[in-house]
């Protein structure tokens, strides 16, 4: 049986490894990553470095604050990366959008939602495909947390690589 250590999800904000999206990976992936975090970005990114350095092959997936913290890893060590999926990723936050990183090359998958009310997809969308080369942006008629969109999701081909 595969086990899909290689997956690993970044819940957002105010989220945990028990949320939605979390659960339907895990449904979908045994054996995912979906670690909890907590506190400041430079703390949670303290957590999430150890992770990655793990390995050389990841699926990162993450959401709103995760998948700012999913991109900001993936620029900084792309060669870790094999696939980085992102919903609705708050990179309009001032550590990334000040200062775009890139150009990256990694397959990079971004769902955002037409209805987001937190975070402008134009923005989000301006600085993905200044950043990443080999994007593909996803707008979908859902709101921030993209709860419809992820019940419709082919999970086993967006994080297959």
């Amino acid at each position: 049986m595969t086990t899909y250590e290689h997956i690993l999800f970044i819940h957002g904000l105010e989220g945990s490894s028990q949320g939605v999206k979390a659960s339907l990976i895990r449904e979908n992936f045994p054996g995912a990553l979906i670690p909890d975090f907590s506190g400041s970005l430079e703390e949670r990114m303290a957590k999430l470095e150890p992770i990655l350095e793990t390995r050389d092959d990841w699926v990162v997936a993450g959401s709103s604050f995760g998948g700012l913290m999913a991109a900001l890893y993936t620029c900084a060590r792309p060669n870790k990366v094999r696939k980085l999926v992102l919903f609705a990723p708050a990179l309009i936050w001032p550590d990334f959008a000040a200062n775009p990183p890139g150009p990256v090359d990694v397959p990079t998958v971004v769902y955002h939602g037409t209805q987001d009310a937190l975070i402008p997809v134009a923005v989000v969308r301006s600085l993905a495909e200044a950043v990443f080369t080999n994007l593909d942006f996803r707008i979908v008629d859902d709101d921030h947390g993209l709860y419809k969109t992820v019940h419709e999701i082919d999970w086993e081909d967006l994080l297959s690589v």
